[in-house]
């Protein structure tokens, strides 16, 4: 937690009627000024003993019909492998790119004298088909993503 600097976070399980595992981490920044900013899991998951693979990008459609891109790793971590989804959200706007999410938070410091922001992450084990997995992670980005303006605005 020294080394993130969130002003906040979420960190939690969740296990739908099927037994499928979800998890989601949303690292919140009430303002990104004096060094605090969010990162990429790029940095901090190989620190950890992860490797990441299969890099490539997921679409999110949102219950409002409109839809953002995330990116999307393979991780493994012995016999755990993962399917990540991750994005940054804040000021209402949903990037996968860390660049454009700095530019952003430049962008409306100024303009909107803001900079707060989240790095939400969602992993899902994979148990099957890596395809299964990125639907299942897909689909609970998608919820989670509705629900995080209320607490991300």
């Amino acid at each position: 937690m020294k080394v993130l600097r969130a002003s906040d976070y979420l960190l939690r399980d969740f296990r739908k009627p099927d037994g499928q595992l979800a998890n989601l981490y949303v690292g919140y920044y009430a303002t990104q000024r004096s060094g605090a900013t969010y990162h990429s899991p790029l940095n901090c998951l190989p620190g950890s003993g992860w490797t990441l693979s299969e890099p490539g990008k997921a679409t999110i459609a949102l219950p409002d019909g409109t839809s953002f891109v995330a990116n999307k790793y393979v991780i493994q971590n012995g016999d755990y492998k993962s399917l990540m989804i991750y994005w940054y959200q804040g000021r209402g706007r949903n990037v996968a790119s860390e660049y454009w999410g700095k530019i952003y938070t430049v962008f409306d410091s100024v303009r909107l004298r803001r900079s707060n922001g989240a790095m939400v992450r969602v992993t899902v084990p994979i148990r099957g088909s890596e395809a299964t997995a990125q639907q299942s992670a897909s689909e609970f980005a998608s919820t989670a993503a509705a629900f995080l303006p209320e607490f991300v605005p």
